[in-house]
């Protein structure tokens, strides 16, 4: 039954995005169906393989290890705030995004993380055939994060059309930063982050081609990226740190500001109409949860998750989904987790928008256009990847 309900699934996603298709003609059934059957089996293996979880083992001991380093900073500085046993979500989640934002700054100094993104994207261009910039660009995106991105690519950033913007924007919203990363594991499986990070590129892939479809004209399928201006070791350090810091506090912010408003919000519909705002929203994406997998005594509540990462954050999203865990079986939890590891939300249309209008203005007009069908894209993404896990769980 699960796997009807997953194939099921798979066809109405696939159906959701068709229906949007900017020219149904030119879409390419066979690189779409390639990457399919890839998603799956890299879930599979990351979810059942020995391999593929010691592979995630390694990767969560990594991370682990990086926010035990980040709380020494930490412990200096704020060290005696919190009462003893207390772990902040400020201090204990947010702020350790500072050392891992080094780390990057780091990485990208000596050279390795470009390596790194080239060489993966010029695999994934193998297989999907969107293009070099694109490919880049949804690896870059994966590590760098949404903004940032636009930043290497810059220098054709004012050449490419509407299209091809689409898809870099459709990438950079699908995925999350790998700054944030360690902070997610604080809150849900790190396998399921693990997981998502990698079902993010290729589904951000299959629902753009379907709803965004053209080909790349081999003289224009060229990769400039934009090498950083030349500064010291330590100038280097600095900028991250602060870039690391003004995350975190803008995480912090938005997470006060949308937290408080939920509540608020909350309060009035259950005075009013007697159930909370929250509650209602998941009876309205209660049947997006059942074709994920979701079993239909925890679509509404499930439901309410979804609801409330698209409306506000995945922070917020993931706060909510950790206080009624217990509620859920294994195989929701996993499938929940999973759709909650992307930047689709309402606020990253105006974060993706401000970062390309800040380099092009032209470009950054074009994204506030096509903002809602970029979040539609987006939210099929997520959707997309939990009805892959729920195949292997």
């Amino acid at each position: 039954m699960k796997y009807l309900i997953a194939v099921l699934g798979l066809v109405i996603v696939l159906f959701l995005a068709f229906i949007v298709s900017n020219n149904k003609k030119q879409i390419k059934v066979l690189p779409i169906i390639y990457m399919i059957v890839i998603q799956v089996v890299l879930a599979l293996f990351l979810l059942h393989t020995q391999i593929g979880l010691v592979l995630i083992k390694g990767f969560s001991d990594v991370f682990n290890a990086l926010l035990e380093y980040a709380n020494e900073g930490v412990s200096f500085v704020f060290g005696g705030i919190a009462n003893k046993g207390q772990a902040p979500f400020f201090l204990t989640v947010l702020l350790p995004i500072v050392f891992i934002s080094v780390l990057i700054g780091i990485l990208q100094y000596i050279k390795v993380l470009p390596l790194i993104m080239r060489g993966i994207g010029y695999v994934l261009n193998l297989i999907s055939r969107r293009g070099k910039l694109e490919s880049y660009n949804a690896v870059a995106s994966a590590i760098v994060g949404q903004s940032e991105v636009f930043i290497t690519v810059k220098k054709q950033l004012g050449k490419i059309p509407a299209n091809r913007l689409y898809t870099l924007c459709a990438s950079a919203m699908s995925t999350v930063s790998m700054s944030i990363v360690g902070a997610y594991m604080t809150m849900i499986e790190p396998k399921y982050v693990v997981t998502a990070l990698f079902l993010n590129m290729f589904g951000g892939f299959i629902i753009s081609a379907i709803i965004n479809p053209y080909t790349v004209d081999p003289k224009e399928d060229i990769l400039e990226v934009e090498n950083e201006a030349k500064q010291s070791f330590f100038e280097m350090l600095g900028e991250y740190i602060m870039d690391g810091f003004k995350v975190a506090i803008t995480v912090a912010a938005m997470l006060i500001g949308f937290v408080a408003l939920i509540a608020a919000i909350n309060h009035i519909f259950d005075a009013v109409l007697g159930i909370s705002f929250q509650q209602l929203l998941g009876y309205i994406f209660s049947p997006i949860a059942f074709i994920m997998g979701v079993p239909w005594s925890e679509a509404v509540q499930a439901g309410g998750i979804m609801a409330t990462k698209l409306v506000s954050n995945e922070f917020v999203a993931m706060t909510d989904l950790v206080k009624i865990q217990h509620a859920f079986s294994s195989r929701t939890l996993g499938v929940i987790s999973v759709f909650l590891v992307s930047f689709a939300n309402f606020s990253s249309i105006g974060i993706i928008a401000g970062a390309v209008k800040g380099l092009n203005e032209n470009q950054g007009n074009v994204v506030a256009r096509f903002g809602l069908k970029l979040l539609y894209g987006a939210t099929l993404v997520s959707i997309l990847n939990g009805v892959i896990v729920s195949f292997v769980l």
